[in-house]
């Protein structure tokens, strides 16, 4: 593993290389690692230790059920050697290798979901989209921050021969099979001139300590100060110890030393494990180059026996809202790894938790499949909803600013937890934020910061229920006309603008035994009033005023019905859905994605105070006072941000009322 990989190579190999181009995605990270956009260039290390740890974790788990894939080739390591002077840096593993198709699947495309996201978010300015690669993770092409050139040489487990991959990371790289290579992969990185310092012993040493500390296998260098030993019988030992060690690539003896620990950070106590450890271990897992939010890291004994170390992400991944992504926490048996991304201990609306299970209970062999039939798993992946939960739980009531951060990268997401997980509803519930109609600062007022128990905190003598309003964006509802009786009367509104918000509100129907009221639907019931005498009041109110029928027979086809407005104050009409209707946020998606929905029609609503409408009381012309109903209903509509069946035909009204009105100066 330690032999210098391009003394290999022979003419003939060299003369067949294959050049290919790289796909499009890869070629445009390739050029931002290349232009150093990040300003800690030592975290390439960190990257390909990483990818050379989960090599050998693979092959471990393939050779639970076909030993002969280990080919007796000694202990798992990774080995680090360099050489200065011809401005060499080298990283091998003796894990699972990689065929020839595998380093084209790997190493000349990006197959990550998400990709188009990312790149789509590039702003051309190197900070932001440094943070933005930082979000994405992008392993192996780390490399080409400090290299002008990149070799990787590998043979897979149980592959006869090995092939060569070699990029300077511009638009193209060459592939070659070749022979004569161990198990595994080296990838040799040709420095750069003002990276020279990564070819010295004690700098790499450092960066080692300092992110890979808690790799499970030894990270191992040459030993830079070997004991002298003068006599014959000491003499014969070092002999022995180099054999075993290898020899560099002049033939000279060398002996390999552990960097790291060597010892997985979660099969250790707690009080052991220091908060940068376990920041560097998050970034390991994740492939995420930013700290951690929070953590936990538990070991359960009893009936079933497991670890689990538990991440929270600051920031939300760029393939979050892709239900079928791959996701998921990285499985062990005993201390073997299984497999990455194992979904069936968490729920899907906790997909963005990263971290590690390690089960003693399971068998060696468990399969996705026999996961998903395992009670064991159900147990599990309850407690471990919990154990998150708990964590978030934690975070809201003890740094409530952090949370606040979770929630706007993250907090949708809960949101389908909400709907979805009926077990955990009530302690899902707490963890939800709003935006509210809250006095507060304009360059914050559309910022969801509201949790229910600070709504319930506020409520108003003899109010019973928690008013909401849904719509397509803070602007429409925080400017609604039926939030206007709210405001008059000091009633707290919550509004709710996210694509899912009407979606969880037909599931989440109340919160510690209170109900929630869409204040866009039915008769409005106001604090201190009752629904069967507002009913009343309404039904005898609509009979009595004399404008409901003449604006009934005008706008009779668009409407379920024509009522005088007890919840405006300031605008002279609205359109109200029905008590049970669907929204027409939910409406909207629901039509998008394919499904044919039935006519509802609302009920038009109007202010009998304003002097619009007081207007039309006294307009004796049948076609004019039907002209100015048919602007009333069309902007009521626009009000609540719906779309209008006939715009044209409200231009044209809206022109010839405009030209009246200008006649008349």
């Amino acid at each position: 593993m330690t032999d210098s990989s391009t003394d290999t190579i022979n003419a003939e190999n060299q003369a067949q290389a294959e050049t290919r181009s790289f796909q499009t995605e890869a070629k445009q990270l390739l050029q931002l690692m290349i232009h150093s956009l990040y300003s800690n260039r030592e975290i390439f290390l960190r990257e390909l230790i990483s990818n050379a740890s989960d090599a050998i974790d693979k092959l471990r788990f393939k050779a639970i059920e076909d030993e002969s894939l280990l080919e007796d080739d000694g202990e798992f390591a990774i080995d680090i050697t360099f050489d200065k002077e011809a401005k060499l840096l080298t990283i091998a593993d003796n894990g699972i290798g990689m065929s020839k198709d595998e380093v084209i699947a790997n190493l000349g495309t990006i197959a990550k979901s998400g990709t188009a996201d990312f790149l789509a978010n590039l702003t051309g300015d190197q900070k932001a989209d440094s943070q933005l690669i930082g979000q994405f993770g992008v392993g192996f092409y780390s490399a080409f921050m400090v290299a002008d050139r990149v070799e990787v040489l590998t043979r897979g487990a149980g592959e006869t021969g090995g092939v060569r991959w070699q990029s300077s990371g511009e638009d193209d790289y060459t592939i070659a099979d070749v022979d004569g290579l161990s198990r595994g992969t080296q990838v040799i990185l040709h420095l750069q001139e003002d990276a020279l310092e990564f070819a010295e012993d004690f700098r790499l040493r450092s960066v080692v300590r300092k992110y890979s500390d808690h790799i499970g296998v030894p990270v191992r260098m040459i030993k830079n100060d070997p004991p002298a030993m003068p006599d014959a019988d000491a003499a014969d030992a070092e002999d022995s110890e180099a054999d075993s060690a290898g020899a560099d690539s002049a033939g000279a003896a060398v002996t390999l030393e552990p960097v790291n620990s060597a010892k997985a950070l979660w099969t250790r106590s707690r009080s052991d494990v220091a908060d940068d450890e376990y920041k560097e271990f998050y970034k390991h897992v994740s492939h995420d180059f930013d700290d951690p939010l929070s953590w936990s890291h538990n070991r359960v004994e009893g009936k079933l026996e497991y670890t689990s170390l538990l991440y929270l992400p600051k920031r939300a991944p760029f393939d979050l809202y892709n239900r079928d992504a791959p996701k998921g926490l990285k499985l062990y048996v005993q201390r073997v790894f299984i497999m990455d991304e194992a979904e069936q201990f968490l729920p899907l609306y906790l997909r963005f938790v990263k971290g590690v299970l390690d089960s003693n209970d399971l068998p060696l062999n468990v399969s996705r499949e026999i996961l998903q039939q395992d009670e064991r798993v159900t147990s599990i992946r309850s407690a471990l909803t919990k154990r998150v939960l708990t964590m978030l739980k934690n975070l809201a009531n003890k740094e409530p600013e952090q949370y606040q951060a979770f929630w706007d990268e993250l907090g949708e997401v809960l949101k389908e937890g909400a709907g979805e997980d009926f077990s955990n509803r009530e302690e899902l519930s707490k963890l939800l934020r709003f935006a509210s109609t809250r006095p507060s600062d304009a360059s914050v007022a559309a910022k969801k910061d509201i949790s229910l128990d600070g709504y319930l905190e506020r409520k108003v003598e003899d109010q019973d229920c928690i008013y909401y309003i849904c719509g397509e964006s803070y602007e429409t509802v925080s400017r609604s006309p039926h939030l206007e009786i709210f405001k008059e009367r000091g009633v707290e509104v919550l509004l709710m603008f996210d694509r899912i918000d009407e979606w969880l509100m037909s599931m989440l129907t109340e919160y510690e035994g209170i109900k929630f009221v869409d204040v866009m639907r039915g008769d409005v019931t106001l604090p201190g009033e009752t629904k069967s005498d507002t009913d009343d009041d309404a039904k005898d109110e609509a009979d009595e005023h004399p404008l409901t029928e003449r604006i009934k027979a005008v706008v009779e086809a668009k409407v379920e019905g024509v009522r005088p407005s007890k919840r405006l104050t300031g605008s002279p009409a609205c359109l109200v859905l029905a008590e049970h209707a669907m929204g027409a946020q939910m409406r909207r998606i629901m039509e998008a994605s394919g499904q044919s929905m039935p006519e509802m029609k609302p009920y038009f609503e109007f202010n009998p105070d304003h002097p619009l409408v007081q207007r039309l009381e006294n307009e004796p012309d049948e076609d004019r006072f039907s002209e100015l109903v048919n602007v009333l209903f069309d902007q009521a509509s626009l009000a609540e941000g719906g779309h209008l069946a006939d715009p044209a035909g409200y231009v044209e009204r809206l022109n010839r009322l405009l030209l009246e009105l200008l006649d008349q100066e």
